[in-house]
């Protein structure tokens, strides 16, 4: 099965050796998608609530190009520096994702890249 590489400037460009999603048929790959606004690269603010809006927002640009949404994610993983703001996940995540809601996990880690708070990564189906 061929793989395409999708790519958008509406979120952050890849800061690696990675695509920002890869598809593979009906199945999109988003790749973790960290607090940055997509034209300064920078990260949006210290705020984990507004990391996580703007993380939210990258994953729903990067699930557009692909053509489709959030609606259609089936599966995230969550990477969090502190595991006390997971309320403040699920607070944000209910603004984005509509029941029902996808697949989830939440793992605590020691750092993240720029040291933000919070990464989120997804798989996404079309045609559901």
């Amino acid at each position: 099965m061929p793989r395409t590489a999708i790519v958008t400037p509406d979120a952050p460009g890849a800061i690696g050796a990675y695509s920002q999603a890869i598809r593979a048929g009906d199945t999109v790959y988003l790749s973790g998608q960290i607090p940055l606004h997509p034209q300064s690269m920078k990260v949006v603010s210290d705020d984990p609530k507004e990391q996580i809006h703007q993380v939210l927002r990258n994953l729903s640009a990067v699930a557009q190009a692909a053509g489709g949404s959030l609606d259609d994610v089936v599966k995230l993983n969550v990477y969090l520096k502190d595991l006390s703001i997971f309320p403040l996940v699920n607070e944000v995540m209910a603004e984005y994702f509509t029941s029902p809601y996808p697949a989830r996990a939440a793992i605590g880690v020691a750092s993240l890249p720029l040291d933000v708070e919070v990464e989120i990564e997804g798989i996404l189906v079309k045609g559901l």
